[in-house]
């Protein structure tokens, strides 16, 4: 089989596990809510939550990647490429800015002692997260990025999607992992420091990525 450009399935995957991190990482509302609910009621109470999440996720990914693609073929020129790309690092810059200086627990959906059913627990995790439309937006950053959206390539951006929902559930794994292994440490101090460690991250990446794009030391095959 032969592509008008080269695509990489490994290279897409990794792309598409690193989105999926970077979508769920910041600590919004579903993240303090995943975070009490394993202290509250247990790891897989908090890691259902996070699937629930994940599941908005992939549903605004799958929304922003069709709008996207409806572009992607006008893009065909250098200087277009690279403006998108630059749009993408600085857009990631800012989101890092205000995740570091973002404090979550301000604004804590506060969970009970009361279990209710995983179901239950997956739903309102997935309420959570759909009530917030401009992930939207952190999305695009990521694709503008990472060039992730393959025009007229249905197999292979499917693929490219569930590599962004296990990518999430890798997140929220290990974050409940973590969580449940300093529950008798953790306090509202920890998510804040979670936060600025995720920011932070973010920021220095976006900041090496720009770096990248204006001085042309790092290019996508997918272009």
């Amino acid at each position: 089989m032969t592509f008008p450009f080269h695509i990489d399935l490994m290279e897409l995957a990794l792309k598409g596990i690193l989105i999926g991190i970077i979508v769920s990482a910041p600590m919004g509302p579903v993240g303090v809510l995943t975070i009490q609910r394993t202290l509250n009621k247990g790891r897989w109470y908090g890691m259902i939550t996070g699937c629930g999440a994940a599941l908005s996720d992939i549903i605004y990914a799958l929304i922003t990647g069709l709008g996207m693609s409806f572009v992607m073929d006008l893009i065909t020129s250098p200087q277009n490429k690279f403006i998108l790309q630059l749009s993408g690092s600085i857009l990631l810059l800012v989101f890092g800015v205000y995740s570091f200086r973002a404090d979550p627990t301000k604004k804590i959906h506060r969970s009970g002692k009361k279990k209710g059913t995983l179901i239950q627990n997956g739903i309102t995790g997935f309420l959570v997260t759909f009530s917030n439309p401009l992930i939207i937006f952190l999305f695009m950053a990521c694709y503008a990025q990472f060039a992730f959206v393959i025009p007229d390539r249905p197999v292979e951006m499917t693929f490219g999607y569930l590599c962004i929902v296990a990518g999430a559930l890798l997140w929220w794994y290990g974050l409940t992992w973590l969580i449940d292994k300093l529950r008798e440490k953790f306090s509202n101090s920890g998510i804040i420091l979670i936060n600025r460690i995720i920011g932070s991250i973010v920021t220095i990446f976006s900041i090496v990525m720009l770096l990248g794009t204006v001085f042309n030391l790092y290019t996508f095959s997918y272009w």
